[in-house]
């Protein structure tokens, strides 16, 4: 962190990098705990009904939307640790453009302001 940096903007990045290291913690563990969850490892030899088949497979469904969130936001974790200890935390990877406090308040780990992010995922 630069000494340029006010008392204040240094605080928020440290304050921010330490939020991002246990987002990455934590993300790092849940998708690892959620890929042996005990939905996935029901026994075939139990007896059930079709509808908890149909129950298990909404949560199924449910926790690999959220292990294939998590795999997208922890390359954009790494990255926004990168931009701290570079000195480019808060602009945008894409145009160099700030990302507003609030924005990165809400969501540590954002490389893109809120139109370029919907941009990208609009794209795919």
């Amino acid at each position: 962190m630069s000494d340029k940096l006010s008392v204040s903007e240094q605080a928020f990045l440290s304050r921010q990098q330490t939020r991002l290291q246990k987002l990455r913690g934590e993300l790092s563990g849940s998708t690892a705990t959620q890929e042996d969850s005990g939905v996935q490892s029901q026994s075939l030899g139990e007896a059930h009904e079709y509808e908890d088949d149909a129950q298990r497979l909404t949560l199924l469904d449910a926790e690999d939307a959220v292990i294939t969130r998590n795999a997208q936001r922890l390359p954009m974790i790494e990255r926004a640790l990168e931009k701290i200890k570079d000195g480019t935390y808060g602009f945008s990877d894409a145009s160099g453009r700030p990302i507003p406090r609030d924005r990165l308040e809400a969501m540590p780990e954002a490389i893109y302001t809120a139109d370029e992010q919907a941009a990208r995922e609009s794209a795919r």
